[in-house]
């Protein structure tokens, strides 16, 4: 299985621009042989954030092009904290999304141990419920996402297991399952 990450700006940062942008990555992902697993937008509609599942990065990139979808790059990324299914089951759901810019010398291997090692440490923030975290492969980000009522309650949350947050953004409420049928 071949997830990948795309970053794209909508043409336009209202809803129906969002919308529009979603439903081409979905149709992109779907001609590169993929589907748009997961996708989120921040609450300002100025990026959307997309996980395809299936396809592969040159042929994927090669869609979105001629689509017209202006994206950042598309990349390999391991999804840690919830299986395939799960996040095909809760499409869209999800408050906030942390990006992580990871250090460099952090590998794969030592960032999934202390991911395991820390992840119990959410239970000291009740209030906030870790979903998912995409990693890229050539560990320069991740993307994790969580319930929780407030960007303080995200903020107690990742000090709580000692990871930093480079941007943290409100999530829209406009996801993959936004254009689903469209």
């Amino acid at each position: 299985m071949t997830l990948l990450l795309t970053e794209s700006t909508p043409a336009s940062n209202d809803r129906a621009g969002v919308e529009a942008l979603l439903g081409t990555i979905r149709g992109a992902a779907e001609a590169a042989g993929g589907d748009l697993l997961d996708a989120q937008v921040p609450a300002d509609l100025t990026r959307v954030f997309a996980i395809v599942d299936g396809a592969e990065p040159d042929v994927l990139e090669k869609a979105l092009t001629e689509a017209g979808v202006v994206f950042v790059d598309v990349a390999e990324v391991r999804l840690v904290g919830a299986t395939v299914e799960e996040v095909r089951a809760h499409r869209g759901s999800a408050d906030y999304l942390v990006e992580w810019d990871l250090p460099d010398g952090l590998t794969m291997e030592t960032y999934l141990a202390r991911k395991k090692e820390k992840t119990p440490l959410y239970g000291q923030v009740p209030e906030v419920s870790f979903l998912r975290t995409y990693v890229r492969e050539d560990m320069g980000k991740c993307l994790c996402f969580y319930d929780a009522p407030d960007e303080d309650a995200v903020r107690r949350a990742r000090d709580a297991v000692t990871a930093p947050i480079d941007r943290l953004h409100r999530l829209a409420g406009l996801s993959a399952s936004s254009t689903e049928g469209q």
